[in-house]
């Protein structure tokens, strides 16, 4: 009788524990690659209030007083056609009848449906995001719960703000439960 030589290689059972390895690792990576996503964006638009807080500071500089708000909370600075100051879109430059750039690209949200929410009456600013990370510790808390300011972002409500030094974030705000 001849002798029958074993061929090397994997069994089945070997190769479905490999894929099951394989498929857990791509899961974890995954969650963890949205995750940072999340993060990241949220400290972009904690920057652009930043940048925007920035410029705001400037024209106050320059004007004696904050641009008041348009009536969808936008900055009402924009360049005077002769007609007074015009709605600045986020997104676009700001500058001033006399030609004063305050932003190349005032900041907008890279994320469709949301917006920032900016607030004035000239004396003071209050700038807001929606941030998506929930964890995040610049975000109010009830009860250790996610809370948000009360005006609309976009599709959800606005979960962080800056202001001038001579005004709260939150004055004039009843912060309520996400």
């Amino acid at each position: 009788m001849k002798k029958i030589d074993k061929i090397n290689g994997f069994t089945l059972i070997e190769l479905l524990i490999v894929m099951a390895i394989i498929g857990v690792l791509v899961i974890v990576s995954i969650g963890s690659f949205q995750s940072s996503q999340i993060r990241t964006r949220d400290t972009r638009r904690k920057n652009d209030l930043e940048q925007i807080g920035r410029a705001l500071e400037i024209y106050y500089n320059d004007k004696g007083q904050y641009p008041d708000n348009s009536t969808d909370f936008k900055l009402n600075a924009c360049e005077d056609l002769g007609s007074g100051p015009t709605t600045c879109d986020w997104g676009e430059e700001w500058s001033d009848e006399n030609g004063t750039i305050y932003t190349v690209d005032l900041p907008a949200d890279q994320n469709v449906g949301f917006n920032y929410y900016y607030l004035s009456d000239g004396s003071y600013y209050q700038l807001y995001a929606r941030l998506e990370n929930d964890e995040d510790g610049a975000i109010p808390t009830i009860a250790e719960s996610p809370a948000n300011y009360g005006i609309s972002c976009g599709v959800l409500n606005c979960n962080y703000g800056i202001a001038s030094s001579n005004k709260m974030v939150d004055a004039g705000r009843i912060i309520t439960l996400d």
